[in-house]
């Protein structure tokens, strides 16, 4: 296995040149995992670098390797991680759990009272985010604000979501709640208890991703017979 040094900091205007290369990966990764993003432009990815809002991983040699982004919903009251990506040939070094805890410090850096939440189809994504406090909880939890659930209308999935009431999807919600004293201890049993039943918490939301994409091929097949 080959050896690198990967830089992982906040972006700059500097990285701007990466803004393209960026969304081509996101949108070809979400296409090879059969699983919806919302897509993002290349402006929208040079907008977070200026607004300092972004952590970006190179290589020493200046090579992109990695990226997330920071988004605020509900004037500041909701933070979301959001973009998470990794090049393919980075993809074996544990560079997302890096970037991931670098955004997840920039993020409480910028927004110390706000909840941080994220919605992944992913079991590595999903063990990151319990390693860093988060725990599963149901879509009504997360923000109201239309303009998040707006950005879901790019995505494969959305049919999902609207069938639901925007209540559940393939996605998986998770949520960090920071606390203004001492983390109360029923917070901390129910992280605990997450992590000891990650493997049959996957199991569950490879059920769920299961069950809802048949009932969507099943709706399909009934509307093509009218």
């Amino acid at each position: 296995m080959d050896n690198y040094s990967f830089i992982i900091k906040p972006a700059t205007e500097a990285h701007t040149i990466y803004a393209s290369i960026i969304t081509d990966e996101m949108e070809q990764s979400a296409k090879a995992r059969g699983t919806g993003i919302a897509k993002r432009s290349p402006e929208y990815i040079v907008t977070k670098m200026m607004d300092g809002k972004a952590v970006i991983a190179t290589t020493s040699d200046g090579e992109w390797a990695g990226f997330c982004y920071i988004e605020a919903w509900g004037h500041g009251k909701y933070v979301a991680n959001s973009g998470l990506i990794v090049a393919p040939q980075f993809r074996k070094f544990g560079l997302a759990r890096q970037i991931k805890k670098e955004i997840f410090k920039l993020s409480r850096t910028k927004y110390p009272e706000s909840k941080i939440f994220g919605l992944t189809t992913g079991a590595a994504v999903m063990k990151i985010n319990s390693e860093l406090g988060y725990i599963p909880v149901s879509y009504s939890d997360l923000t109201d604000d239309q303009q998040f659930w707006k950005g879901c209308q790019s995505c494969v999935n959305f049919e999902i979501l609207q069938s639901k009431n925007r209540q559940n999807c393939l996605c998986t919600a998770m949520l960090y709640e920071p606390k203004a004293q001492k983390i109360q201890h029923e917070d901390l049993a129910l992280r605990d208890d997450f992590k000891k039943n990650i493997k049959l918490f996957e199991r569950w939301t490879r059920l769920k991703k299961y069950v809802l994409l048949n009932l969507k091929k099943t709706k399909s097949k009934t509307i093509n017979l009218f």
